[in-house]
């Protein structure tokens, strides 16, 4: 195998290439765009300048056309494509990593006012149900090809935690809801109140 140092990207690059075809940084944002990007966000910009960096390590190849733009189209070699193959065999041992802002705010909730926590929750109730429906959408359009059958897998896992994510923030939006009197001004925790009490 290539000494190159390769990262999740690097063969994230190599498998949209191996599956697309000879692909253009364009052409690799664009389907990582509706597909990697809702579950593996990454700057784009590494769209540029990793497939150059692969190319210097012999893993992928690359042609440039001899006018106009001069687009640079990537194709993936037997050296990247045995690089990628000894990568997807490896297990993955890492738990899975969730980083998400309205969590973070929950667990810290108990310092806000109950109608902050109403409007985070309804917030997240609009995310999460507009993210369903994008993901629905997918599946209704390429749900039925077996050509993407495998591609499809991962919407599944998707469409269950997006699923959950929606029961959740409702349970959350509804409890703090109820004890949010209108037209009254929101109480914090009892809990903040003792702490000022204190001081």
């Amino acid at each position: 195998m290539s000494t190159l140092r390769l990262s999740t990207t690097s063969y994230l690059v190599m498998g949209i290439v191996a599956l697309r075809g000879p692909s253009t940084s364009y052409d690799m944002k664009r389907a990582i765009g509706h597909s990697v990007g809702f579950f593996w966000p990454f700057p784009h910009a590494q769209l540029y300048s990793e497939p150059k960096r692969l190319v210097e390590g012999g893993l992928l190849e690359v042609t440039v056309e001899e006018d106009g733009r001069r687009r640079q189209t990537y194709s993936i070699n037997p050296k990247g494509l045995a690089a990628l193959r000894e990568w997807l065999a490896d297990p993955v041992c890492e738990p899975m990593q969730v980083r998400d802002v309205g969590e973070l705010k929950l667990f810290l909730s108990e310092l806000a006012d109950h109608a902050d926590v109403v409007t985070l929750a309804r917030e997240q109730v609009r995310q999460h149900t507009e993210r369903i429906a994008t993901y629905e959408a997918i599946e209704a359009r390429f749900g039925h090809r077996e050509d993407v059958a495998e591609r499809m897998l991962p919407l599944g896992l998707g469409l269950a935690m997006e699923r959950a994510a929606l029961d959740f923030w409702r349970d959350i939006e509804a409890r703090y809801a109820a004890v949010v009197t209108p037209g009254a001004t929101p109480t914090r925790k009892r809990r903040i109140k003792a702490d000022r009490a204190a001081s």
